[in-house]
């Protein structure tokens, strides 16, 4: 069984930078992921919220998180976690490859797209219905498309799209957005933009790819029938803890809840990003948590090796 200090699951900016500050400590650190690092920035394509850049893609920012992690020791390893558990104090962390062991973990595993659930989205999924404005943006060059949705990563990837586009429904199901500001504002004046609210998409249609989706206005029951070749869903997201054990503590929606210093309701079991219960899902305040993470988990062991000197 391999042994590392500190082992971090998810390679998210979380997890790259729980892991840049755990390797810079002289930790023997390990981050798994069972997919290449960055995860949801690199679904992005602009980012210009994050301090110090302007604007950056999401792979690049990515690429300057991951050399940076690996610069100072960092190990980074694609396998997929299939369980944490506590065995004698010890975390054990088994994925599809491996059963490592190590006294502290941290979890940075982000979370997935949540779905609408509707007739003919899992039928089409890859055939026009998507959850990714980066990767499948391109295909839809001059076609009319659909994005559903009202936060800010709707209105962030729907201004993206129109890059593409020739028209974008922008469907949300109340009458104001949850989104920033200034996405609101870049929306409401988008010339290629047409803002349908209080609306929620009931079926997704097309043979063998969409063809149109069917809507439904909640306060009149209005149907409406959109003419669209594509249509990307942006409601949210559910955590990924489906390899934790049940007993670490969670909020009404599934996301692990923590004190100041990261720590779940498990000791050096701590919790950073888009895992962690909290207001906001910004780069900025993943990283804020991983640099928490990371310190509390270094005095963490600092304690328990103090402890083994002071034994008789």
């Amino acid at each position: 069984m391999k042994q590392y200090d500190v082992i971090i699951v998810g390679a998210g900016p979380a997890g790259l930078t729980a892991g840049l500050y755990c390797a810079r400590a002289k930790l023997k650190t390990l981050i798994l992921d069972k997919m290449s690092p960055g995860g949801q920035l690199l679904l992005t394509d602009a980012i210009e919220d994050y301090p110090g850049f302007d604007r950056i893609s999401g792979m690049e920012l990515t690429e300057k998180m991951e050399n940076q992690a690996r610069k100072f020791g960092a190990q980074i390893q694609l396998e997929e976690v299939q369980e944490v558990r506590i065995e004698n104090g010890k975390k054990i962390v088994k994925t599809d490859a491996e059963v490592y062991e190590t006294p502290v973990v941290i979890i940075t595993s982000g979370s997935s797209p949540n779905k609408l659930e509707v007739p003919g989205e899992r039928e089409l999924v890859g055939k026009g219905v998507s959850y990714c404005a980066l990767c499948d943006g391109a295909f839809f060059e001059g076609e009319d498309i659909a994005v559903v949705g009202g936060g800010d990563s709707a209105l962030k990837e729907g201004i993206f799209l129109t890059k593409f586009a020739r028209k974008l429904y922008l469907i949300h199901r109340r009458d104001q957005f949850r989104a920033q500001k200034n996405y609101q504002d870049k929306v409401r004046g988008h010339p290629k933009i047409e803002l349908i609210l209080d609306t929620v998409v009931e079926r997704i249609e097309g043979d063998k790819t969409v063809q149109r989706l069917i809507t439904r206005n909640v306060k009149t029951s209005q149907r409406r029938e959109l003419p669209v070749t594509g249509v990307f869903i942006f409601i949210g997201s559910t955590p990924n803890t489906q390899f934790l054990s049940n007993h670490l503590e969670r909020d009404p929606n599934g996301y692990l809840v923590t004190n100041a210093h990261m720590q779940t309701s498990e000791e050096a079991v701590y919790a950073a990003g888009d895992i962690r219960s909290q207001l906001t899902r910004q780069i900025s305040n993943a990283v804020g948590d991983a640099t928490v993470a990371a310190v509390a988990a270094e005095h963490y062991l600092e304690s328990v090796a103090s402890k083994d000197r002071r034994a008789p």
